[in-house]
């Protein structure tokens, strides 16, 4: 079996990502929006473009509609992508049942890992090291309880109990706090994810996020090393890095192993991340370190892996999908290329941070956008000059990365930094700045990250000023955002190229302005706009 046509339920870069992995395997793709995300590049990637009932978030959740659209259009797979109904064990059983193949885990998986509580359990009972927290879906009382008997100093993780991101999750440090924080977590946890249980844990003060990728066949599990995930603001990453740098050869075969008998004990298929907080205070072979949770899908920066090892992750979780094992893939564990240098992933979001670390969204009209491109370089985005942003969706943008083949970290760095200083944005904020700060930062190129990096450093970080924008800004007289030179018609040299509102304001329709070559070759001007102030791209040989 092997997948024939495939639609991606899901939007933006990762969607566009998904498209691509297909296309390239030979596979029909269809692309669903909702009724106002029509605009959006991905919808422009697919073979076919089907647009749903509903707007914003609610249509990507309606999971029977998704269906239907599927098997109307004729598809035999859909593709979650990350976040919607990605680790919805409903889903993929309505998904089966429609016939339809869902390219991730298995039913049974997705319920284990999709309750963290149970995924705990799972992580004791084959020895991996978990933090003290409570052992299912836990009450206000119960959470205040937990906490007071906890030594005294210590202090106490909200979590929720479904879902991932960040969202739901906060930290308590004093009693009196609970009862507003347990409420906040829980309503957020409820609008993030439909289910507002929590559970509460230990919070480990000083410690690094590590996590781990790994791929299986259902009967077979390989990793394909670990990414450094500490960079990040209010339990939301913010740049991602593989391998770990700076991490203990020792500690690194302690967290695989880990992760392995997670993924074997589960009979886990598809890609899956298994996440660790590490004791920063150690930073040696025997370190301690403690499991978070498993996120059975495809992961955001699952492009730091791709970079460091040459696989394509989305192509290999397609062919899983399709009935491939990881022996025909070529891809068992003595076949995983070992890590090439480093990659680094910033994550490009639509909003800026104050000094006292709170968020302010952006949005609007993208006036000019140019990513980043280059031997090393990588950016995945849904952006394009004129698009129009939508504040229904997350605030992600763009992700670059950096990879450098090279043992030096700082290689990585100083690419990463010099791509993001090619990126050009206008008409809308972002935190561009902000990560070439976290960039340039000396703990960052050290290694010396943990998990309170950005809490502790916020004022430095967010003064963006003094980097260079390595990229040419041009206006045109109004400020109308032209590209090029602007010339008189006069100019010999001038081909014509000008905006569509100047055209009609002359009274040129747009097949007057397209057809301007002549018989011979020359490029004429129509009477209505000689004499205009217009933008120009200048060709060899060509006469005007």
């Amino acid at each position: 079996m092997s997948v024939t046509k495939l639609v991606v339920a899901n939007r933006g870069e990762i969607a566009i990502r998904v498209l691509r992995a297909a296309a390239d395997l030979g596979i029909a793709t269809v692309a669903i929006h909702s009724a106002d995300d029509a605009a959006s590049l991905h919808v422009a990637q697919g073979d076919e473009a089907i647009a749903l009932e509903g707007r914003g978030v609610a249509a990507y959740l309606d999971g029977a509609q998704i269906i239907e659209r599927a098997r109307e259009s004729g598809a035999d797979a859909v593709h979650p992508g990350y976040g919607f109904l990605a680790e919805s064990a409903d889903f993929a059983r309505q998904c089966a049942e429609a016939g339809l193949t869902f390219v991730g885990p298995s039913v049974d998986a997705l319920a284990l890992f999709g309750d963290k509580v149970q995924a705990r359990q799972l992580a004791a009972a084959e020895g991996v090291p978990v933090l003290a927290g409570t052992d299912g879906p836990t009450s206000v009382e119960e959470a205040e309880a937990f906490f007071a008997s906890l030594p005294d100093g210590a202090a106490m993780m909200i979590k929720a109990v479904a879902g991932g991101g960040g969202r739901g999750t906060r930290a308590v440090h004093s009693a009196d706090a609970i009862s507003a924080t347990f409420e906040r977590c829980r309503s957020e946890a409820e609008g993030a994810f439909g289910d507002g249980s929590l559970y509460v844990e230990q919070l480990l003060e000083r410690a690094r996020h590590v996590e781990v990728q790994m791929l299986g066949d259902g009967t077979d599990v390989v990793d394909f090393g670990e990414r450094e995930c500490s960079v990040q603001r209010r339990y939301q990453k913010l740049l991602e890095v593989a391998p770990a740098p700076g991490l203990a050869a020792g500690l690194r075969t302690r967290l695989l192993a880990a992760a392995q008998r997670l993924a074997v004990a589960s009979g886990y298929e598809s890609l899956g991340t298994v996440e660790f907080l590490v004791d920063a205070a150690d930073q040696g072979d025997d370190a301690a370190f403690y499991f978070i949770e498993t996120n059975a899908r495809l992961q955001v920066e699952h492009t730091v892996t791709e970079a460091v090892t040459g696989v394509d992750l989305v192509q290999a979780q397609l062919r899983i999908a399709g009935g491939a094992t990881l022996s025909e893939l070529g891809l068992t564990q003595d076949q995983i290329p070992p890590a090439r240098g480093y990659a680094i992933q910033a994550r490009v979001n639509m909003e800026t941070l104050s000094a006292d670390g709170q968020t302010r969204p952006g949005g609007g009209t993208l006036t000019a956008f140019e990513p980043p491109t280059g031997p090393g370089v990588r950016t995945d985005t849904y952006g394009y000059t004129g698009y129009t942003t939508n504040p229904a969706f997350d605030s992600l943008l763009a992700k670059v990365i950096g990879h450098a083949p090279t043992a030096d970290f700082a290689d990585a760095v100083r690419r990463t930094s010099r791509a993001l200083s090619e990126f050009r944005i206008e008409g809308v904020a972002t935190n561009v700045g902000f990560l070439q700060n976290v960039l340039a930062h000396p703990d960052f190129v050290a290694g010396r990250i943990e998990t309170r990096f950005v809490e502790e450093r916020i004022a430095e970080l967010v003064d963006e000023g003094g980097h260079p924008r390595r990229f040419v800004a041009t206006e045109g007289p109004s400020g109308g955002g032209f590209a090029g030179a602007q010339v008189g018609t006069a100019d010999p040299l001038g081909l014509f190229a000008h905006d569509r509102a100047v055209k009609e304001s002359h009274g040129a329709t747009a097949t007057e302005s397209a057809d301007l070559q002549g018989p011979d070759g020359s490029i004429g001007l129509p009477a209505p706009i000689q004499g205009t102030i217009v933008s120009v791209l200048v060709a060899e040989g060509d006469t005007v």
